[in-house]
């Protein structure tokens, strides 16, 4: 199961936000990574040059790698409506990033770990791909047997549902996805034009 294993913190610092998670270095160092710290005067960026960055920051926050990510691109340039705004509705769609919106982890890592060692249900199916699309109407749960497991329960009480277009269950420990997400209603701070003008070239 690939993904992405190397410094968080160093990629953190390059796009200035904290895209892993709450990042205690990230706050006292708030500047792109380097020797020279601040003060390097850091000529003007290329269009290119902003756009990959866009695209590099979407597949860090999501945990995509860079084939997935052409993948899931290539699909929605082939679906109905702006293909920026679909993309980001794929990625919201992927199972991994589910389970971290409804709460049930508090990382997208931990999300992924959660669904790759079968601890998640979809409509009452055990399902360990992280990459899995969930669609409109699907009921995302947690196995009968996880239901106590204490990491689960710490990250559910830390972290509350709080998404209109999904729907949690805590007495059931499901969350029904009741609509795809429009782009109001995702709070990343990714501008999805630059991805489609830079795949576009």
């Amino acid at each position: 199961m690939a993904r992405y294993i190397g410094p968080k913190t160093k990629i953190a610092r390059k796009f200035r936000e904290p895209i892993f998670g709450p990042d205690k270095v990230l706050e006292k160092k708030n500047y792109p990574p380097g020797q020279h710290g601040p003060n390097k005067r850091r000529g003007k960026q290329s269009e290119y040059s902003v756009q990959l960055a866009e695209k590099q920051k979407a597949k860090y926050t999501y945990g995509i790698l860079e084939k997935q990510f052409s993948n899931l691109f290539k699909t929605a340039s082939r679906k109905r409506g702006i293909t920026g705004e679909v993309l980001l509705q794929l990625c919201e769609s992927r199972l991994d990033n589910l389970v971290y919106r409804l709460g049930i982890a508090p990382t997208r890592s931990g999300a992924r770990q959660l669904v790759g060692h079968k601890h998640i249900t979809v409509n009452g199916k055990l399902v360990n791909i992280p990459s899995y699309i969930v669609s409109a109407g699907d009921v995302v749960g947690v196995r009968e047997k996880s239901k106590s497991l204490e990491a689960i329960t710490a990250s559910l009480a830390a972290n509350p549902c709080n998404f209109d277009w999904l729907q949690w269950n805590s007495s059931q420990m499901t969350g029904t996805v009741v609509a795809v997400p429009e782009r109001t209603q995702i709070p990343e701070s990714i501008k999805e034009q630059l991805i489609v003008e830079l795949y576009s070239k």
